[in-house]
């Protein structure tokens, strides 16, 4: 047998007792004796049951706001001066992170580069188990490394246990070698990752439904956080007019679809006016609104989004 498949050896200590001592006192691995029947019940109850857990998740996100905010806003301010977004997690939390970083380019039109999902192992990790990936945090530091930070990127390490070695190492990593804004997201009171970051959001859901299967409530509870953090800090980056994707990026018939009824809706004008406008913004719409309700021609309508760093309502102001 290769040393690689050995589980232990006369000189190296087996650290499965004390991993195992240390999963035992976290509350997402907590057991629930009063679900050691559940494979006994009727499809139904399960749902129900299910979908009971689930209804504590929102309950439980609301309780962190506090701390959801101030983490937002101090994203936002290193984001509008030219920073980015790096999430970095392993297996499902880290997936989530790369779920939530692919939307932001469609939906928010953020340049290439600027919000970005670190998986511990990499691309193939997505849909295969890195093993032993989530265990090093020598390579979450490489993995930053290879971005090449600055004090003003942020790095939000998320980890259901809050104490998986590649999200906490990546946040140290950031923080001690960069001085970038770190973020500790994790669904365990006390959590190593919330300590070693700048701003720790704990989301307590309780133990999961399935023993240990933090894909579920903790999965539920991280995407939520995520779409928080993501959706408000492009919101403060002037992203959007009002609720409207105003920055989004039409990469399909049902984008350009989008494009015109968020130009419509944002306008009022009727659809021959829409089209025009959209036509000479070369299919920006943010261009196009500033033309309509302006009254400006492409160019103008460029320039005064240029010089409001995007932001519509302000370049609407600027052009009275």
């Amino acid at each position: 047998m290769s040393t690689s498949t050995t589980r232990t050896t006369e000189n190296t200590p087996d650290p499965a007792p004390e991993l195992r001592t240390r999963l035992a006192a976290l509350t997402t691995e907590a057991h629930r004796p009063e679900l050691a029947e559940v494979d006994l019940l009727p499809t139904a109850e399960i749902a129900r049951l299910m979908n009971a857990e689930d209804r504590r998740v929102a309950a439980a996100v609301a309780e962190r706001l506090p701390e959801i905010t101030a983490a937002v806003d101090a994203i936002a301010a290193r984001m509008a001066r030219g920073g980015r977004l790096v999430y970095a997690g392993a297996g499902t939390a880290g997936r989530l992170g790369v779920l939530d970083a692919s939307e932001c380019g469609p939906t928010f039109n953020t340049r290439p580069g600027q919000v970005v999902g670190v998986l511990a192992g990499g691309a193939a990790a997505m849909v295969d188990a890195a093993e032993g990936a989530e265990d090093s945090r020598e390579l979450a530091a490489a993995d930053l490394d290879a971005l090449a930070l600055t004090a003003d990127d942020t790095v939000v390490g998320v980890s259901a246990s809050g104490r998986t070695p590649y999200a906490v190492g990546a946040v140290e990593h950031a923080r001690k070698a960069y001085g970038a804004l770190t973020v500790g997201l994790s669904c365990n009171a006390h959590s190593e990752l919330a300590a070693a970051a700048d701003h720790g959001i704990e989301v307590v859901v309780g133990p999961e439904f399935l023993t240990g299967s933090t894909r579920l409530k903790s999965g539920t509870a991280q995407k939520l956080v995520l779409n928080m953090i993501s959706t408000i800090t492009m919101i403060r980056l002037g992203k959007t007019y009002g609720n409207l994707m105003v920055d989004v990026r039409a990469s399909n018939e049902k984008l350009h679809a989008r494009s015109r009824r968020i130009v419509t809706l944002a306008t009022g004008a009727d659809d021959t006016a829409v089209e025009a406008a959209l036509d000479a913004a070369g299919g920006e719409v943010k261009n196009a609104i500033l033309i309509i309700l302006a009254g400006v021609d492409a160019p103008t309508a460029d320039r005064l989004l240029h010089t409001a760093h995007g932001r519509l309502r302000e370049a609407l102001a600027a052009a009275g």
